[in-house]
C-alpha cells in the first residue's frame, strides 16, 4: 500500500462518497472559525502584506473545501471595510493542497460557483478582496513553497495521519499487533512505541518544513485529531478503529477475509495527547503557541447534543460508519478489496450502535495556532 496512490477520501457520485459525508469535519471549521479569524487579522496588521499567500494542507474535495477559503475572504473584507488594517487594499493567493490522488477536478469545478455565490452573498458596499485559487499536489511532509514565502498555513483533520505505514509492522512483524488495526488494549508496548515514534518524526519533519516556508511573524492553524486522556491505550481512536477491527475479524472468522490480510493491516494513524504535541513544539523551538484547546465532537456527525447521556439508535451506527468509510475505504479497498466493503461497513454500524448504548465515547480534537519564531 502506498500512501501517496491509496490514501484520499472517497470520490465520485456515489451516497458513500466524502462530500456527502464530510459533516463532522464541517462542525470542526465552524468550532475553529474565530480563532481563524484571530489568526488572518495578526497576519495582516503585523505584516502588511501586499498579497497574502495562505495555503490550506490537507484541503480534499466537496463544500468544506472553499469554506475555509470563504472564511479568510471574508475576515479581510471585513477588517478592510472598518478600516483596522490601516493599510493599502489586499489581495489574497490561496493554495489548495492534498496528495495527488485527490480529486481537484472536482475541486476546479466548483471553484467558478464559488466565486459567483461569495460575491452575491456579499454585504453591499462591501469591498471583496481580488482573491486567486490554485492546487497544489504532494505531501505535507514534503517542501511545498520556497523559502519565507506563505503567511498563514492552515490544515484541519488532516494532521492525525501519518506519512506512511508502519514499516515494521508491515514487512517483519505482521502479526504482532494480534489482529488490531490501530491501537487498543491489547496492542504490544513494542507496537504502540512504533505508533509513537512515527507521530514525533512526522510531526517535527512538519514543523521544520513549515517553519522554513512560513514569513516570519506567519501563522499556521492546526485541527486534528488527539486524545483526550494521557493513557495511550484509551485513547478515542482506538475505540472507533477497535470496532472496526471487530467487523473485520469476523468476517475472517467466516472465510471472508484472510488472516494474513488482517495481520498485515494497520491504520497509519495516530491520536496524540495535549501534552505530547507540546513536547514536539518545545524540543523543536522553531514555533510559539499562541492558542491551544481541546474539544470533543461526538461521533455521529448529526448528533449535535453536547450531554454526555448513552444513545441507542440504528441511525447513529449507520451515521458513523458512513462519516468513516468516506475516509477509510480507499485504503480498505486496496488492501482487502471492494468486494467487502459493504458487508463490512454494515457490520461495523451494528458494533458502532452497540458500543454508543454503552459508552458515549466522543472525538478529541486537538486546536492549534502556532506563530513562527524567528
Amino acid at each position: 500500500m502506498k500512501m501517496e496512490h491509496d490514501f484520499h477520501m472517497a470520490t465520485g457520485e456515489a451516497e458513500d462518497n466524502y462530500a456527502n459525508n464530510s459533516r463532522l469535519q464541517r462542525k470542526a471549521l465552524l468550532k475553529t472559525k474565530p480563532v481563524l479569524d484571530k489568526a488572518v487579522r495578526q497576519v495582516c496588521m503585523a505584516l502588511h502584506p501586499r498579497a497574502m499567500i495562505v495555503a490550506d494542507l490537507g484541503c480534499s474535495v466537496g463544500a468544506n473545501t472553499l469554506l475555509f477559503v470563504s472564511d479568510v475572504i471574508n475576515t479581510v473584507a471585513d477588517a478592510q471595510h472598518h478600516d483596522e488594517l490601516r493599510c493599502h487594499p489586499m489581495e489574497l493567493q490561496f493554495f489548495l493542497n492534498d496528495l495527488s490522488g485527490n480529486d481537484f477536478n472536482q475541486v476546479f469545478k466548483s471553484v467558478k460557483q464559488f466565486t459567483k455565490s461569495i460575491a452575491a452573498s456579499h454585504p453591499k458596499g462591501v469591498a471583496l478582496p481580488p482573491f486567486y485559487i490554485s492546487g497544489l499536489p504532494g505531501s505535507y511532509y514534503t517542501r511545498l513553497f520556497p523559502c519565507q514565502s506563505v503567511h498563514l498555513f492552515h490544515s484541519s483533520y488532516c494532521l492525525h495521519w501519518r506519512s506512511q505505514m508502519i514499516k515494521d509492522m508491515d514487512e517483519k512483524m505482521s502479526d504482532i499487533n494480534g489482529g488490531n488495526i490501530y491501537i487498543a488494549k491489547s496492542t504490544p508496548p513494542s507496537v504502540v512505541k512504533m505508533f509513537q515514534d512515527q507521530f514525533q518524526k512526522d510531526m517535527s519533519l512538519f514543523l521544520k518544513l513549515r517553519h522554513q516556508e512560513l514569513v516570519p511573524g506567519g501563522q499556521m492553524l492546526l485541527t486534528f485529531l488527539g486524545r483526550k486522556k494521557e493513557g495511550v491505550l484509551d485513547g478515542d481512536l482506538s475505540h472507533l478503529c477497535a470496532l472496526l477491527a471487530e467487523a473485520l475479524q469476523a468476517l475472517v472468522t467466516e472465510g471472508l477475509v484472510e488472516r494474513e490480510k488482517l495481520e498485515s493491516f494497520n491504520l497509519p494513524l495516530y491520536g496524540p495527547s495535549i501534552d505530547e504535541v507540546k513536547a514536539v513544539i518545545a524540543l523543536n523551538k522553531l514555533f510559539g503557541i499562541d492558542h491551544i484547546q481541546l474539544f470533543e465532537s461526538n461521533w455521529d456527525p448529526y448528533d449535535d447534543m453536547e450531554n454526555d447521556g448513552m444513545c441507542s439508535s440504528p441511525q447513529h451506527g449507520v451515521n458513523v460508519a458512513k462519516s468513516i468509510r468516506a475516509v477509510f475505504e480507499p485504503l480498505l479497498a486496496s488492501h482487502f478489496g471492494e468486494c467487502i466493503l459493504d458487508e463490512l461497513f454494515q457490520r461495523y454500524a451494528r458494533n458502532v450502535e452497540r458500543h454508543l448504548a454503552e459508552d458515549n465515547t466522543k472525538y478529541s480534537v486537538i486546536v492549534l495556532l502556532l506563530n513562527r519564531k524567528v
